[in-house]
């Protein structure tokens, strides 16, 4: 297996884009990209392109083709792939994109992530977000996720204490972040009592513990690493990608504080970069309700697992603490277009990585990890990202 890098990122505003079509917004994504990479389109080997419901968002199917079109790159004949993973298709994406160049099937390969979810209204959205969730045993019943998230978190609350305060202390940490994120959805800061007092969701998940609806896209550049100079002084190196499954429907898990696909697969990104999480020097993870964040603190093993409440309590998760998490502004506040969230996480640890994150700069940061789960933890990625 060869070395691989990311070599371009490219990234559009986030949330609620009326003005541009769902066209629009991957080509803008990959142009940025494949520019910062300083390749030539004619050098693109493959395309993959994380969506996960395009088909009910906006009427269009058959999104590697189009994506490719877009791109203009239809007429080259470039393959374009489509991935689907719910809210993981964009790392699920990042790791076939990643897996082609490592393999030696392809030198340069160029991943996308998109969603242009507002074009539907609310309550359309919401259903459609509910097709990642188990049918049979969950949304026929009338759970979405941030029901089946509240149970999560009235769960964590019962066995270890954690309070809705400390809850509400990711989102304002986040929207801090985001206020520093140029394409952030939300960037305005938010007080404990905002979040305290918001309008109720699912107790005790409130309006503000959620992550919105957005629009958005995400692409990189990936080539093998020992080619990356060619290209750039700006390579990033991704050391591991991890992925594992888990059951679908939330009931059917031993334990529903801990996202075992998570474990798992920060446990094979671990073993394959030769390190513990300890050697992490900050991290993007899923933080689609603000108690996913506490969880996947603990579940990636930075934490012990019940100690997530206390970690943000002792602010070891902001910008200046010992592990900064969601610098760009996390789900929360920069927004979740859900096919472009895996692809985000990822340049925004290789902006860090590459010194480039400006206001949200973390210094001399080495090693960086982004998480990106699927529904309620069915499917999860863990990238790995080193500086060259």
């Amino acid at each position: 297996m060869r070395d691989v890098a990311v070599i371009g990122v490219g990234l559009t505003q986030f949330g609620e884009l009326w003005e541009k079509s769902f066209r629009e917004l991957i080509a803008e994504a990959g142009a940025k990209a494949i520019l910062d990479s300083g390749i030539s389109g004619k050098e693109v080997d493959a395309m993959y392109v994380g969506s996960m419901s395009s088909g009910r968002f906006i009427g269009q199917e058959h999104i590697g083709a189009l994506v490719a079109d877009a791109s203009g790159f239809s007429f080259a004949h470039v393959p374009s792939t489509r991935v689907e993973g719910a809210c993981a298709s964009g790392g699920l994406a990042v790791r076939q994109g990643y897996l082609a160049v490592a393999s030696g099937m392809h030198d340069v390969v160029v991943v996308g992530g998109i969603e242009k979810m507002n074009d539907v209204g609310g309550t359309s959205a919401t259903e459609t977000l509910a097709t990642a969730a188990d049918q049979e045993w969950e949304a026929f019943f009338g759970a979405t996720f941030p029901g089946i998230y509240a149970m999560i978190a009235t769960r964590h609350m019962h066995d270890y204490g954690t309070t809705r305060e400390q809850m509400a202390q990711v989102a304002v940490k986040n929207h801090m972040n985001g206020v520093l994120n140029p394409y952030a959805q939300y960037r305005k800061e938010i007080s404990l009592d905002a979040v305290l007092n918001a309008t109720m969701v699912a107790y005790p998940l409130g309006l503000l513990d959620c992550s919105p609806v957005s629009d958005g896209a995400a692409s990189i550049v990936l080539c093998a690493a020992e080619k990356a100079k060619k290209y750039t002084n700006k390579a990033v190196k991704i050391i591991a990608a991890g992925q594992a499954s888990d059951t679908l429907a939330l009931h059917a898990r031993e334990n529903i504080c801990t996202l075992q696909a998570t474990v798992h697969a920060a446990k094979m990104a671990y073993k394959q970069a030769n390190l513990t999480p300890k050697d992490i020097d900050l991290a993007e993870v899923h933080d689609c309700f603000t108690i996913a964040e506490i969880c996947a603190i603990e579940d990636l093993g930075f934490v012990k697992k019940g100690e997530g409440g206390k970690a943000i309590d002792n602010r070891i998760t902001t910008r200046d603490g010992s592990l900064p998490v969601n610098t760009s502004g996390g789900l929360k506040a920069k927004g979740h277009p859900v096919g472009a969230t895996g692809v985000a996480q990822v340049i925004e640890i290789a902006l860090q990585l590459r010194g480039d994150a400006e206001k949200r700069q973390v210094p001399d940061a080495r090693i960086g990890l982004a998480h990106n789960v699927g529904g309620s933890g069915a499917t999860c990625t863990v990238h790995i990202l080193e500086a060259m």
